[in-house]
């Protein structure tokens, strides 16, 4: 009697491998950094502290992040691990570090992510009731935009990347509209430059705009977490990176320089002080019409949704690279078989987020004052040590590896970066105020809450290493094919859950 033999189990499913081009990975990481809720609600505040020399303050950010890219896009070529921002410092700065960097990540795109939930439920009930004289309250249309959000996190990443093409156009647009309307009628006194003059630069101000212009790029370094779903990495990433932050660092100075030439370089900040949230509004209507107002409006919103979709599918690959890492529950490592999206990281990432929008709406706490600065401050500081450890992690890892890259990638860039980014550091948090209007007991705990998760990490470090040493020994190895090899792990026993791995 002859036995059929049963049939090969089917594979588990991974991330799309090969999906993203550069464009696409370009705008998950513009999306992030929603350019028209930037401009028009914190860039004016950014003129009435730093005065017409504001828009050079982007410039500087820009050039920072530019000097930060070519390190960290360099050891982009060497470091296949999916874990962005934990990989690279766990290979420079030690495991230890890289458990510490790994709870700061999550903890920065959570927060966000999350936080922008206060500030789409504001804006869009504003809108609404502007435009339509709809009163909807604010924790429904958050709590509704939690749903939107998963949806799309759910599915494919190439339906992502093109639901954020086509808001990213939308919301640029409408500022290029103003920019060009501006340039065609000279401005209100003539195109001026005084922006870039010496004396304007110098002002008292300056290091609060400064710290304004970075929180302003937050995010842009997520390109590495894409890396298993994009087409040939190692050439798409770097570009993505580059571009983005090119694209950052230039729109963002353009745009505050038309606005200054749309009233004048002393009438603007005159303007500002009266309404400052008016001031993006104002212009359009005076340089295109009451129509475009209305769709910058609308734009707002879409450009929140942009955001919140972009940081959401990053947060998901960060928990997903954990859970296959084994130092996250692997549960959260589960691929959906069709949309081949980490759809478990997603389902827990939105119910932390109706818990959060829930908590806030029910202690009648103000959704953008509350929500929205308490909750991303925490995020921006972050990420921006983040940014710190992985410059510094740059020319440790290549002391340690065989390889033909230059001095000026591996030592000279990463060195100065990390002088820039610890100065930067330095300003966000003497300027914390700015970011959150709250109370210095307040912004004590918003800005010890960032050392207090990173020692966390070392703590959990020493436990794992204690108790499941093989999951230490593989945390943030290179998988041994790229993309996608790194199994599903949900079925794994503790001796492997991380498999097919080199030493690091």
């Amino acid at each position: 009697m002859t036995t059929t033999p049963a049939p090969a189990a089917a594979p588990a499913p991974t991330l799309r491998s090969g999906t993203l081009g550069t464009a696409d990975i370009a705008f998950f990481v513009v999306s992030a950094a929603a350019p028209l809720t930037v401009m028009a609600g914190v860039a004016p505040l950014g003129l009435l502290i730093g005065g017409i020399g504001a828009p050079a303050g982007y410039l500087v950010a820009g050039i920072t992040l530019t000097i930060f890219a070519v390190g960290f896009t360099t050891m982009s070529r060497h470091v296949r691990n999916g874990g962005g921002f934990y990989a690279y410092i766990s290979r420079g700065l030690g495991r230890p570090a890289g458990f510490g960097a790994a709870l700061l990540a999550l903890l920065g795109y959570l927060a966000m992510n999350i936080g922008v939930y206060g500030l789409l439920g504001s804006a869009t009930h504003d809108t609404l009731l502007s435009l339509f004289d709809i009163d909807v309250p604010w924790p429904v249309i958050a709590l509704l935009g939690v749903v939107v959000i998963w949806y799309g996190g759910f599915r494919s990443i190439d339906f992502g990347a093109k639901v954020l093409g086509v808001l990213l156009l939308g919301e640029t647009a409408i500022l290029f509209l103003l920019a060009v309307a501006v340039l065609a009628r000279g401005g209100a006194h003539g195109l001026s430059l005084h922006s870039f003059a010496p004396g304007n630069l110098t002002t008292g101000g300056m290091p609060g705009v400064l710290s304004m212009a970075f929180a302003a790029f937050t995010g842009f370094e997520s390109t590495v977490i894409y890396r298993r779903e994009a087409k040939d990495a190692d050439r798409t990433i770097p570009r993505a990176t580059y571009a983005a932050v090119a694209f950052l660092g230039l729109f963002y100075t353009f745009i505050v320089w038309m606005i200054i030439q749309a009233f004048g370089d002393k009438e603007v900040i005159a303007t500002a002080a009266k309404d400052p949230t008016g001031l993006f509004f104002s212009a359009i209507t005076t340089y295109v019409g009451p129509w475009a107002a209305d769709a910058m409006h609308v734009m707002i919103v879409t450009s929140l949704i942009a955001s919140l979709l972009a940081f959401h599918n990053a947060t998901n690959r960060y928990g997903l690279a954990m859970a296959e890492e084994g130092v996250l529950p692997r549960s959260l490592g589960r691929i959906h078989f069709r949309h081949h999206s980490p759809y478990i990281a997603g389902i827990a990432q939105s119910v932390l987020a109706v818990v959060v929008v829930a908590g806030f709406a029910a202690a009648g706490a103000d959704p953008y004052t509350r929500l929205l600065l308490w909750v991303n401050t925490p995020g921006v500081l972050g990420l921006i040590t983040l940014q710190l450890l992985a410059a510094l992690a740059v020319p440790l890892f290549f002391r340690r590896i065989t390889h033909g890259e230059g001095t000026l990638r591996t030592v000279v860039a990463p060195a100065l970066a990390t002088l820039l980014l610890g100065a930067a550091l330095c300003l966000v948090i003497a300027h914390i105020d700015l970011l959150t209007g709250a109370s210095d007991s307040v912004n004590l705990v918003l800005i010890l809450l960032i050392p207090a998760v990173f020692v966390a990490g070392l703590g959990y470090a020493l436990r794992v290493r204690s108790r499941r040493p093989h999951i230490y020994a593989a945390f943030a190895a290179d998988p041994a094919e790229d993309p996608g090899a790194r199994a599903d792990s949900r079925n794994a026993g503790p001796a492997d859950s991380v498999l097919s791995v080199t030493t690091p």
